[in-house]
């Protein structure tokens, strides 16, 4: 009889935190759209983006950890938006989380939105481009001095433009 009772609680509770998540995704998709200055039907989108792009920016997909030439990106210069082409992070706050993924502590001043995020069940903050909505990433506090913050880009999500010397 203990054994029943043990797989019923386990059962039961599989099932309540399955339908938690669940909630919480369907919340995640119910919330209003946000309106952006650089709007572009689904069909221009995947006109102007490569299908990597498009599955980062536009469907909010995450990149394989560790595939991105940006990671290993070191010169000088300015991280856009693949999307639009707006300045995002500049380098000089870029730094190697470890993650697999190009990391900064801080956005370019008026570059990023932020909004809540709840796919895995948990909640986040995903990152996206101000200017035409494009979905970047995810920040974290577990980032370097002196914000504490990891923004943890998408590396297909950007573009880099070195510095002209």
């Amino acid at each position: 009889m203990m054994a029943v009772m043990s797989r019923r609680v386990l059962i039961g509770s599989a099932v309540a935190m399955g339908a938690g998540a669940g909630f919480l995704g369907l919340r995640a998709l119910a919330a209003p759209q946000q309106r952006f200055p650089l709007t572009l039907s689904d069909a221009e989108w995947r006109k102007r983006l490569s299908p990597a792009q498009y599955a980062v920016l536009r469907q909010a997909h995450t990149e394989r950890a560790f595939t991105s030439p940006l990671d290993k990106e070191k010169r000088a210069g300015t991280f856009v938006c693949a999307g639009c082409a707006l300045p995002l992070f500049s380098s000089k706050t870029k730094f190697d989380s470890g993650t697999g993924w190009p990391s900064f502590w801080a956005p370019l001043p008026d570059a990023v939105g932020t909004g809540r995020d709840f796919d895995l069940g948990v909640l986040r903050i995903e990152v996206h481009c101000r200017r035409c909505g494009g979905h970047l990433g995810h920040v974290f506090d577990d980032g370097p001095r002196p914000t504490g913050k990891r923004y943890c880009m998408n590396g297909t999500a950007m573009k880099f433009v070195a510095s002209k010397i």
